[in-house]
C-alpha cells in the first residue's frame, strides 16, 4: 500500500514537473478576491498564456485590469523554482511593496501546498523565497543596479508601463539574461512614447525579441458588454479604455492629446533633407530662402550628462519648422553655431534662454556682435512698452527670460498651436519628446529618464512669435504713428525752420549706446 502511495505521488511529480498548466489547476491555491482560497482553476486564455510563458524568452504582454495574469506569473515562478535549480526569480515593479505583492502571492501558494510537493524553505520572508534546491524569488523595486548584481533566470517586471526607469533596468539586465534567461514585461498601458510602449510596437513589427500578447477585457469569458459599460460609469471613458481596452492612446496623462500628435507624425513628419554639423545633429529640411524670416530658438544645456543643447529654426510668417538641433556642445562653441546659422537665415531673430549656463552662450553671441539677439524685459511684464524699449538696454536683459510664471504661459502657447494644428513639425526628434511629455503632481515635465530640450525650445519659439513678436509689431506700429506725426509737423513748420537757418535733427537717426542708429525699418 505504501509503495503504491509512492509510485503515485511519482507519477503526480512528473505530471507537475511536465505539465505547469496541471500543476496550478490541481495544487496551486490562490486568494480570489470575493470567492476566497480556491484552487488555481485556469481560464483558456489563462492556459494559452501560460505555454506562452514557457515556450519564449522574451514576453510583453499588455493587458486589460483584473485578468489574474500577475498570478499567472507568480504561478509560473513557482513551478520554475520547484521543478529546476538553482532558478533566480527577479520580481520588479514600481515600488518595493507593489514587487512584494507578486512575491506574497507566490508564498502563498507555495504554503498552500502538500507536504510532498513542498520543498523545504531555507529563506522565508516578505522579500524573498528560497529553496533548499537553490532557487528563489526576490521582490525590488525597479532601479539600474537591480538586475545588474546577480545571474537572473526569470526577470518578472509588473505594470512594466508605470515604472520610470525600467529602459535603464533593462538595459541592466540584458547581460545576465543573455545566458538563457527570460523577460516578462507585463502592463496595462499608461501612455505613449514610454518604453513599454515602444517596445510593444517594436515587437508587433518585429523589431525585437519580445512576443507580444494582447489580452483586452473581451478574452475573460465571465465579462460581457454590460459589464463594460459599467467601466464608462466607473472609471470614466478615457481611464476605462486604458484599463480595458489595452488603449494606448487613452491612456497616460500626455499634455498633448494623442490623437493630435498622432496627426502630426502622418502628416507632417519625414526625414531631414540635410543632416550636417560636427556631430550629425543639425537637421535641416528647408535651405534659407532670402525672402523670408526666421527666428532661431535655443535650449542650453545645463551642462549634466543627461541635458542637451537644442535648437529651432522657425519660418516666422507660416510657422514652419525648417530646422533643428539637438547635441552636447561647450557653451562656446554652441553660441559659434548659433551665430552661424542665424546669420545663414537671413539675420534671424536670435532667441537663447538665459537661465544658469545660458549666460556662456549668450555671452559668446555678444561677443561675436551678432546684432539681431532677442531681449527680455527686466521687469518680466509683457507690455507693448516693455518692448519699447529696445534701445534702453538697461530696461532689458539679453536672451529669453524663462521663470515660474513665463513657464507656464510658454507650455500653454505650445499646447494651443498643436490642439489648433498651427505650426508645422517635422522632426521625429520632436515628436519623441512631446509623447513622453506629462502632468506630474500638476506640472507639465518629461518622464523620468527622458528629455524635453527640444520641445521647450519649440515652446519658446511659439511664445515668442505669438506673445514678443506681437506686442513688438504694436510697439513698432505706435512708433510709425509718433513719427508720421512728427513729420506731418516738420512739414507745416519748414518755412520757419529754413527761415531761422536751424536745420531740424534727421528723426531717423537715434543715439544709442552703440552710437547712431537708422530706425527707418519701422517705417516699413
Amino acid at each position: 500500500m505504501a509503495q503504491d502511495i509512492k509510485k503515485i505521488v511519482a507519477q503526480e511529480y512528473i505530471k507537475c514537473a511536465k505539465d505547469p498548466s496541471y500543476f496550478m489547476k490541481k495544487y496551486c491555491y490562490i486568494q480570489h478576491p470575493t470567492r476566497g482560497r480556491i484552487l488555481f482553476n485556469l481560464y483558456p486564455f489563462q492556459s494559452e498564456v501560460l505555454h506562452l510563458f514557457r515556450d519564449n524568452d522574451y514576453i510583453i504582454t499588455l493587458k486589460s485590469r483584473q485578468l489574474g495574469i500577475s498570478t499567472l506569473a507568480a504561478a509560473y515562478s513557482l513551478w520554475l523554482m520547484l521543478f529546476h535549480k538553482d532558478k533566480n526569480v527577479l520580481a520588479l515593479a514600481t515600488t518595493q511593496a507593489t514587487a512584494r505583492n507578486l512575491v506574497s502571492k507566490t508564498m502563498f501558494m507555495y504554503d498552500q501546498l502538500p507536504k510532498w510537493l513542498r520543498l523545504p524553505a531555507l529563506e522565508k520572508n516578505k522579500l524573498s523565497l528560497r529553496l533548499k534546491n537553490g532557487s528563489k524569488i526576490t521582490a525590488k523595486s525597479s532601479n539600474a543596479d537591480a538586475a545588474r548584481s546577480e545571474a537572473v533566470s526569470l526577470l518578472l517586471i509588473d505594470e512594466a508601463a508605470f515604472i520610470d526607469n525600467i529602459d535603464e533596468t533593462f538595459t541592466a539586465a540584458q547581460q545576465t539574461l543573455a545566458t538563457g534567461g527570460q523577460c516578462m514585461a507585463l502592463s496595462t498601458p499608461n501612455g505613449i512614447g514610454n518604453w513599454f510602449h515602444i517596445t510593444w510596437e517594436k515587437a508587433e513589427s518585429g523589431e525585437n525579441s519580445f512576443l507580444p500578447i494582447k489580452l483586452p477585457w473581451t478574452v475573460h469569458p465571465e465579462r460581457n458588454q454590460e459589464w463594460r459599460e459599467q467601466q464608462d460609469k466607473d472609471l470614466g471613458p478615457r481611464m476605462a479604455g486604458q484599463e480595458c481596452d489595452c488603449d494606448f492612446l487613452a491612456s497616460g496623462d500626455t499634455v498633448f492629446e494623442p490623437d493630435d500628435l498622432l496627426f502630426y507624425e502622418q502628416t507632417y513628419l519625414k526625414d531631414p533633407a540635410e543632416k550636417r554639423g560636427v556631430d550629425g545633429n543639425l537637421w535641416i529640411w528647408e535651405q534659407p530662402d532670402y525672402t523670408k524670416s526666421y527666428m532661431v530658438v535655443a535650449d542650453v544645456s545645463r551642462g549634466d550628462s543627461a541635458d542637451y543643447s537644442a535648437f529651432h529654426v522657425f519660418d516666422i510668417e507660416t510657422c514652419v519648422q525648417v530646422g533643428e538641433y539637438k547635441g552636447k556642445l561647450s557653451p562656446k562653441d554652441f553660441g559659434n553655431v548659433l551665430v552661424a546659422i542665424a546669420s545663414e537665415y537671413n539675420d534671424a531673430l536670435l532667441v537663447v534662454e538665459n537661465a544658469n549656463i545660458g549666460w556662456a552662450t549668450i555671452e559668446q553671441i555678444m561677443e561675436r556682435q551678432y546684432k539681431n539677439l532677442y531681449y527680455s524685459p527686466r521687469s518680466q511684464m509683457d507690455t507693448v512698452e516693455s518692448y519699447m524699449a529696445k534701445y534702453e538696454r538697461d530696461k532689458l536683459v539679453p536672451g529669453f527670460t524663462m521663470s515660474m510664471r513665463t513657464r507656464p504661459l510658454v507650455i500653454a502657447k505650445m499646447m494651443e498651436y498643436i490642439r489648433e494644428k498651427g505650426v508645422t513639425i517635422q522632426s521625429k526628434r520632436l515628436l519623441g519628446e512631446m509623447r513622453v511629455f506629462v502632468w506630474k503632481n500638476g506640472k507639465a515635465q518629461a518622464q523620468v529618464n527622458y528629455n524635453d530640450d527640444l520641445l521647450m525650445s519649440c515652446a519658446t519659439a511659439l511664445y515668442v512669435r505669438d506673445t514678443a513678436l506681437r506686442l513688438r509689431q504694436q510697439g513698432m506700429d505706435l512708433a510709425r504713428a509718433q513719427l508720421s506725426s512728427f513729420t506731418n509737423l516738420n512739414a507745416k513748420n519748414r518755412s520757419v525752420i529754413k527761415a531761422v537757418g536751424n536745420q531740424q535733427k534727421n528723426p531717423y537717426i537715434i543715439d544709442t549706446e552703440h552710437g547712431k542708429e537708422d530706425i527707418s525699418w519701422i517705417l516699413g
